[in-house]
């Protein structure tokens, strides 16, 4: 991040134009300044002046200040790329997809706002300062960029130190005055046995501060706590996503953008013991190697870089061992970057799961059964056929009857990584084994903060009595991301069911939850979930309040509407419950669960023609949801459309065909089949 000056600018602003998204935009300057004439938060052509540059290579994009210190990100970019390689031009982040002044996707929208989804991780010791009384910003940083402090600390003892040893004076601090000094404090290192040709660590990883630290920026995850100690774990400060749908292949392949480290989590290098460092200059982020040389650290080039391994011409595309063991997606349009999990390719999985993989990624015209039998040929003792946690992903978000038992063999396998099993921990939620109470007990007191985490988030579905049991624990957790979760799980939870010190461990959490919530005040997420705590805690009123504020401050936040309707409805106001989910519609008319809560709320009023109408309109925004689709059948058939019920759930089925509530309202309807 920069000022925006001649030196800084790289994009053409000598009355350049682009039309995207059925906007014609120009890039002019005036009075040595900047500006952008484009669409603006009304949808109408404005002149924006350009304040900051943002990145360098491949592509850089432009901040423009708003009123109350915002900063909003242009979805209109400057391709750095040589014009030789495609570049030397201006290009639309989303140049697939209509997004306008309307969609929180569009650069004045709060998904470009720079407070939020940019600062922390491009400038040093940020500050938001945001206000909610005047709902505005005064954010600040000791460095506009990344600089030494913002991976090890405060550096002023370190200049102090440096200027002792300059003096000449004796070295006796091994920390070298940083607050947080990254290197392994062990004594392993790589090494190689003679018997093997992969090398090892003669010592275990010591410490995570290193790949923890790196995290913080390098992860998909949100940013939960704003105090932060230099090398302390992630978890007190961040909530890392798991292997979510949308966000991973369903085998853990990267899909969306979601940068390294839950790659590297699932990765048999981080669990041998492998470290960003291994790899990567700390300071400038490059490989510290060329080629396959730098994997030849550890891999014997006698075993691994010869065309008998890796089965291509030497020197070819495909004889880089990143070629086969690194995928490369392209993300920003023009940013491409590549897979950390150094996974083997497994072209056998994409046959089953459709999952992509390195044989086809290259080899386009050509299939994936194709490249399992070259694979399989190969490597005729290869994994072909072995048993990858994805199966048990895909038959959970397939629906299929085994997926219970499939989850369970992943999550009792401590050789699958932290963040795989509270994936499938999280999917169990949703498709439970005979015995879920006594997993999430294992998972309560599981050695991984993601684990435990997720089985906190999880109990909260429970009765009561359970909740507690299994929460209680969880409530003074030493990771902090796992005590919010616990907090929020268990708020409300009855007073009589938890022993003295548990109930102040709760309250205790529940603040902490709520002060983490005020921390991103400015969000409708944060307003959404403080929404829901205040519900447990039986605090109607407020409850409506912050689901009020969050459609306030993003109007396109449908779950803030259903909630809100919800409450309503719950305490006798179900007309005011349905004209909220109403005046939504006006706002955002495609929004199947809007039409959805409104069908709804409309059977609960004995409206059941004009919920009929809300119902289908749900199940044709969103043709892939199970339980639209059913609960329309189900209306149909009150309704006395038989026959149409009986169509309608059975394209369903097609669908879903374990969807275990489709197949029950079928056999109900259709006797004697």
């Amino acid at each position: 991040m920069q000022t925006a000056t001649e030196d800084t600018v790289l994009g053409d602003f000598a009355d350049a134009t682009i039309t995207a998204q059925g906007v014609t935009s120009t890039f002019f300057r005036r009075d040595g300044g900047f500006y952008v004439r484009t669409d603006g938060a009304d949808g109408a052509l404005a002149e924006f002046r350009v304040t900051h540059t943002f990145g360098v290579t491949p592509l850089q994009q432009y901040l423009i200040e708003f009123p109350r210190g915002r900063y909003q990100a242009l979805s209109l970019c400057w391709d750095t790329r040589p014009a030789s390689a495609g570049g030397q031009r201006w290009f639309h982040l989303y140049p697939h997809e209509t997004i306008d002044h309307r969609d929180p996707l569009h650069w004045t929208g709060p998904q470009q706002n720079w407070n939020y989804m940019c600062a922390e991780c491009h400038s040093t010791a940020l500050a938001r300062s945001y206000s909610a009384t005047e709902d505005s910003f005064a954010t600040t940083w000791s460095e506009i960029d990344v600089s030494c402090e913002a991976c090890h600390g405060p550096g002023s003892r370190h200049v102090e130190w440096a200027r002792r040893v300059r003096a000449g004076q004796p070295d006796s601090d091994p920390s070298r005055g940083l607050v947080a000094g990254l290197k392994d404090p062990g004594v392993g290192d790589w090494s190689f046995d003679g018997t093997r040709p992969t090398a090892h660590r003669t010592a275990p990883r010591a410490s995570d501060a290193e790949v923890e630290t790196c995290a913080r920026c390098h992860s998909r995850r949100g940013w939960v706590w704003e105090e932060y100690r230099a090398g302390q774990p992630i978890a007190d400060t961040h909530r890392v996503a798991l292997l979510d749908a949308g966000l991973y292949h369903a085998d853990g392949q990267i899909l969306d953008e979601v940068y390294e480290y839950g790659s590297f989590l699932q990765s048999r290098m981080h669990a041998e013991g492998v470290t960003c460092t291994d790899c990567h200059d700390p300071h400038t982020a490059r490989p510290t190697r060329e080629g396959n040389a730098l994997c030849s650290r550890c891999h014997l080039p006698a075993t691994f870089d010869t065309p008998e391994h890796h089965h291509h011409t030497a020197g070819a595309a495909g004889s880089r061992c990143i070629d086969c063991h690194m995928a490369v997606r392209s993300y920003m349009v023009v940013d491409p970057r590549r897979d950390h999990s150094f996974r083997v390719p497994r072209p056998d999985l994409s046959v089953e799961l459709g999952t992509p993989n390195a044989c086809t990624d290259c080899h386009g015209d050509r299939g994936a059964a194709w490249a399992t039998e070259a694979v399989a040929r190969w490597f005729p003792h290869g994994r072909k056929g072995a048993f990858h946690f994805g199966e048990a992903l895909q038959a959970a978000r397939s629906g299929r009857p085994e997926a219970p038992e499939l989850l369970l063999r992943v999550f009792d396998d401590a050789g699958w990584s932290a963040i795989v099993r509270a994936t499938v921990l999280e999917e169990l939620a949703s498709h439970p084994a005979p015995n879920m109470l006594a997993v999430l007990g294992r998972a309560a007191g599981d050695s991984s903060p993601l684990v435990r985490r997720t089985a906190a988030e999880i109990v909260g579905e429970l009765d009561p009595a359970t909740r507690v049991r299994i929460g209680a624990p969880l409530l003074d957790d030493p990771s902090r991301t796992v005590r919010l979760a616990a907090g929020a799980s268990l708020a409300g939870a009855p007073a009589d069911r938890l022993a003295s010190d548990r109930a102040r461990a709760l309250e205790r959490a529940v603040a902490e939850y709520r002060e983490s919530l005020r921390f991103d005040e400015f969000r409708a997420e944060a307003q959404f979930n403080l929404g829901n705590l205040e519900r447990q805690l039986g605090r109607a009123t407020e409850a409506e309040a912050a689901y009020r504020r969050a459609v306030a401050l993003d109007a396109t936040f449908v779950p803030a509407y259903v909630n809100l309707a919800d409450l309503l409805g719950s305490i006798g106001r179900d007309a005011d419950g349905a004209g909220v989910l109403r005046q939504a519609l006006v706002r955002i008319p495609r929004a199947p669960g809007l039409h959805h809560a409104l069908g709804l709320a409309l059977i609960r009023d004995h409206q059941l023609l004009g919920a009929l109408e809300h119902l289908r309109l749900a199940t044709e925004l969103s043709p892939d949801d199970a339980r639209y689709a059913y609960v329309y059948g189900v209306a149909l058939h009150d309704a006395g459309d038989v026959a149409g019920a009986v169509r309608a759930l059975s394209a369903a089925q097609e669908k879903h065909p374990f969807d275990r509530d489709i197949l029950d309202a079928l056999r109900g309807y259709q006797p004697g089949r």
